[in-house]
């Protein structure tokens, strides 16, 4: 898809978010005509649309199929299901559909690394972003997390890190020889989704037309089809064989290994949390695809932190650790997060979860619950449904908001305990999203103690 094919279709851009107008931005640079046709009544970026393109016809409100008069490809944003009626129309119609992700990859000159996976997608992604910088590349990250991507084009860029999404990746048909990424695949948006199959599916999009693949050799979710790649690189908490990368303990020291090269002790590696070695060996396993010098890329993992609200440590009160993974959006992360830090010899872990749950299922944290945690703090609209799931393992206790949810754990908490943020929901029934919540957390654990407000107690002490 040239640019000087765009520029002789009809196009509509569905949806006026961060998404769609970098879609306007490139279309507009590169002398593309198109409309806007938003579902909200009113935007958010209405006002700011009209600014930039007051040539462009703009439709609000409910999708109809007038929308799809005299047009020939629509480019359509993330946050918009395929299986809205006017776009099942339009399939029907012969109208090509496609996401900002093929824009990219076409206009992109410069090598690209794609990255997915339902959990420690953005850590990854922004941990091999400061290693390509590390290493003297102008690097353009961005995607799903922070800039979005048609954002990033510039001549001089030297190498793009995209993170990517499983709504980007639905309408994906051919990364065109990207170096691409799967981590992990556990339940999300199962609110969009109509099984974890098809879940995955999407996910394994990312898999076509790649060069070299990356996944994770304990999730068979994560293994590619037969594919035309010249590499596959795997990646596990597992002594690896010649190519790979994997751990192995020697004198009860655990060190991350490319092959049979010993690379780093877990020790020396600044971020914390098991889950977070597993995202430094596919970051490892992506950098060697891309030719990254071992010595710099062992130097930053000794420097990076990891990323504000991803298993964060946010105070140590009393002898007591608290935790902010407000990005724990789902059922995986908040289990790779209580797996990360759990204790084998005592559980002193309470966690505090809650929010919008999109549909899950929260029965799969019930073993580590009942291995790991001292008690569960939940709140939000869905805390019932993870109540239920958790009641026969663990005690609960109730709270009506997160700053409540703060101060039963700090009231409950004995030394040596770790309270834990990892929501295992979306964030929208009382934030604007993972960042607020975070933000509302930690303002919390560093405020004085105060009185236990608008609890109730279902369960024993922890």
């Amino acid at each position: 898809m040239t640019e000087s094919n765009l520029v002789k279709r009809n196009i509509v851009i569905f949806g006026m978010g961060a998404t769609g107008i970098s879609v306007a931005r490139y279309l507009s640079d590169i002398g593309a005509d198109f409309s806007f046709a938003d579902s909200r009544m009113a935007p958010a970026n209405l006002s700011k649309v009209k600014g930039l393109y007051p040539r462009a016809n703009i439709t609000v409100g409910e999708f109809t199929d007038e929308i799809l008069l005299d047009i020939d490809l629509i480019v359509v944003s993330p946050g918009i299901s395929l299986s809205e009626p006017v776009l099942q129309t339009a399939h029907e119609k012969g109208i090509e559909i496609i996401g900002d992700l093929a824009l990219f990859l076409t206009a992109a000159s410069a090598p690209v690394v794609a990255i997915t996976g339902s959990n420690g997608k953005s850590t990854v992604t922004t941990l091999l972003g400061e290693m390509a910088k590390a290493s003297g590349l102008k690097t353009g990250v961005g995607g799903n997390l922070g800039v979005p991507m048609l954002d990033l084009l510039d001549s001089d860029c030297q190498l793009y890190i995209l993170e990517l999404s499983s709504f980007q990746l639905e309408l994906m048909s051919d990364s065109l020889g990207a170096v691409v990424c799967l981590l992990n695949i556990s339940p999300d948006h199962m609110d969009r989704y109509q099984s974890l199959e098809s879940y995955s599916a999407a996910k394994q999009n990312i898999y076509l037309g790649a060069s070299v693949t990356v996944s994770n050799r304990q999730d068979s979710l994560t293994a590619p089809p037969h594919s035309g790649a010249t590499r596959h690189i795997t990646f596990g908490f597992d002594k690896p064989m010649d190519g790979h990368f994997g751990i192995d303990t020697i004198s009860e020291i655990d060190y991350l290994y490319a092959g049979s090269d010993q690379l780093i002790s877990t020790q020396d590696i600044a971020m914390k949390g098991r889950h977070n070695i597993v995202n430094a060996l596919a970051a490892l396993a992506l950098g060697s695809a891309i030719k990254l010098q071992n010595t710099l890329m062992l130097q930053t993992l000794r420097v990076f932190k990891g990323l504000p609200h991803r298993c964060e440590s946010i105070a140590t009160i009393d002898d007591v650790l608290y935790i902010d993974d407000s990005k724990g959006t789902n059922v995986g992360a908040t289990l790779a997060a209580i797996e990360g830090f759990g204790s084998q010899s005592k559980k002193n872990i309470l966690l505090i979860a809650g929010g919008q749950g999109k549909g899950q299922r929260f029965d799969d944290l019930r073993d580590a619950a009942g291995r790991f945690l001292k008690c569960g703090v939940l709140y939000g609209e869905d805390a019932h449904q993870i109540e239920k799931a958790l009641n026969s393992v663990v005690s609960i206790y109730r709270a009506k908001s997160l700053d409540s949810a703060v101060v039963v754990a700090k009231q409950t908490a004995v030394a040596g305990d770790i309270v834990l943020l990892s929501p295992a929901c979306a964030s929208f029934d009382l934030f604007s999203g993972f960042e607020e919540r975070g933000q509302c957390f930690q303002h919390a654990v560093l405020s004085n103690n105060g009185k236990l407000l608008d609890t109730s107690n279902r369960g024993a002490s922890c």
